[in-house]
């Protein structure tokens, strides 16, 4: 029997206090903002500009991780969990004054999935019904995207998916009109329409983008700025001091890393300073193809010799050590697994009973962008101590990332730069992308190449528990695959990095707002002016 969850009179509305309205903020980047097309931006700058301008069918709590219908008004869910039906709000208005139908939802949706678009976030909708077809050029149209009537939407999939609606509220999914993305065509990017809370007013290209309030937002009261003046550009020391000024409100690349220090030990600056955890996990791969590290036990003792607490001090503590995949609040989270603590003489019997009494010598890859060198020494260090000789090779990112996707090309890889950071707060998604047989391909993310045909088959049995009442099951049941996959050692979990932004004394919102775990770095539209 399907069930309708709707949304109880805007849950949002209960963190849109009764603040004026009006005034500006001004957020400073180092680099330019490469697009504003939902479809295709995919990095941290942009991340959350794109989720002011658009929105898809469903969101998130403001500062939680908490799923809401959104341009939806409800949604149901199939009992066999193959298929999605959600119900349009009536009245939501794109930026150009046209009201949201279905169609622009089969509309967007397919623009994304259509090869010539190059959509990075293509890859989460391949289980709805029709998209290979689609994809190779077989069909017209994806043909488990329906529309029944002009305010109904109908998703079918190849099977279930407990994830799908985290997906629904990704920005790869967010609506788009038709007319506004033909008129643009490839400028789309730079001329974005949606039906969010802010609309483009304003990009000076290597200047500034300046956005401003939507009159026509359906979530009536938001936002609470008229503007929001994002400066490009804008190198971070000099924004440090623009913001001391008063010329800058919130640093986009954060606190400069020569400062940190200076900025928490001063009570005044400290306290423009909102600290928050984030979902996501700084790791070491350990290619399960290479030898010896297709040993578990020589995984396992590698494990026990690093000292993490060492590595998070030298990141100023900004950071919590990890003992699992898994980032603490994310469900399936176990919060009483301990791991593998540092015991250095209990990894050097590992590797004699492994058969590798002397240690060996293998090659650790990471980012060269501080401090990420700092951290990979550290962790050379702390091999060497139990006789394996790991010769660094710092290089750019996507160099790095390229090695990683080359199978038989990095024994081990340290993540910083590229720690993996929920896409969505779904367990699955630190699974799938970088655990999983399916991504342990050329070009993926699995850089350990690690692949468990029994732990897929459980992580497709805990996907498939779909129906309301289910969370704590399926949860339960990711906690299990996640004590698995670290008894196969395939990483080291290192650290959890903790979020730290920084805000002129203007600057309204809740510490949660200010540093929300899915509108990443900040939740502009509930962001006010201090009066």
């Amino acid at each position: 029997m399907n069930r309708w969850i709707l949304a109880l009179a805007l849950s949002f509305t209960l963190l849109a206090q009764a603040q004026s309205p009006g005034g500006s903020l001004t957020v400073s980047f180092k680099d330019d903002i490469s697009t504003l097309d939902p479809a295709i931006g995919y990095d941290w700058q942009n991340w959350s500009i794109i989720k002011a301008i658009f929105g898809g069918l469903m969101d998130y709590e403001p500062g939680t991780t908490k799923l809401v219908p959104h341009f939806a008004q409800g949604y149901s869910i199939a009992k066999d969990g193959k298929s999605y039906t959600f119900k349009l709000r009536k009245g939501i208005k794109f930026q150009n004054g046209r009201e949201m139908v279905a169609a622009d939802v089969k509309y967007s949706l397919e623009r994304m999935l259509n090869p010539k678009t190059q959509s990075p976030g293509a890859g989460f909708y391949t289980g709805i019904t029709g998209v290979a077809d689609y994809v190779a050029g077989k069909a017209k149209e994806v043909s488990g995207i329906q529309i029944p009537d002009p305010y109904t939407v109908r998703i079918l999939l190849d099977k279930p998916d407990a994830s799908f609606l985290h997906k629904m509220a990704l920005n790869f999914s967010f609506i788009v009109p038709k007319e506004a993305v033909e008129k643009a065509g490839a400028d789309f990017g730079h001329n974005p329409v949606g039906a969010g809370a802010f609309k483009l007013k304003e990009w000076k290209l290597g200047q500034q983008v300046v956005l401003e309030r939507n009159p026509d937002y359906f979530q009536k009261g938001l936002p609470y700025l008229d503007t929001l003046v994002f400066l490009v550009g804008q190198d971070p020391n000099v924004a440090f001091l623009k913001l001391q000024r008063g010329e800058v409100d919130i640093l986009g690349d954060g606190i400069p890393p020569a400062k940190f220090v200076d900025v928490m030990k001063d009570p005044k600056l400290k306290q423009q300073v909102v600290v928050g955890n984030q979902l996501m996990t700084g790791y070491v791969t350990l290619n399960t193809q290479i030898k010896p590290l297709d040993n578990p036990k020589v995984r396992q003792a590698l494990n026990l010799a690093i000292n993490k607490e060492r590595i998070v001090r030298l990141i100023n503590n900004r950071a919590v050590p990890a003992v699992q995949v898994l980032p603490p609040g994310m469900p399936g989270y176990d919060p009483s697994y301990k791991g593998y603590p540092y015991d250095p003489a209990k990894a050097k019997q590992l590797l004699k009973e492994a058969g590798f009494p002397n240690g060996f010598s293998t090659v650790l890859y990471a980012n060269n962008t501080d401090p990420n060198p700092r951290i990979a020494q550290a962790i050379q260090q702390d091999l060497a101590q139990i006789g394996v000789k790991a010769e660094l090779k710092t290089q750019a990112q996507s160099t790095v990332i390229q090695a990683g996707g080359t199978k038989g090309q990095a024994p081990m890889i340290w993540s910083g730069g590229m720690a993996w950071i929920d896409d969505y707060p779904d367990p699955n998604d630190f699974y799938w992308p970088i655990l999983s047989c399916a991504s342990a391909v050329p070009g993926g993310w699995n850089w350990a190449w690690y692949c468990n045909p029994t732990l897929d088959r459980r992580a497709e049995a805990a996907d498939a528990m779909v129906q309301p009442g289910q969370e704590a099951a399926r949860a339960k049941a990711y906690q299990g695959i996640f004590a698995e996959v670290m008894k196969d050692a395939p990483w080291i979990p290192i650290f959890h990095e903790k979020r730290y932004l920084m805000h002129s004394p203007k600057v309204g919102g809740s510490d949660a707002i200010l540093v929300d775990p899915i509108h990443t770095p900040v939740n502009y539209a509930y962001l006010y002016v201090k009066r």
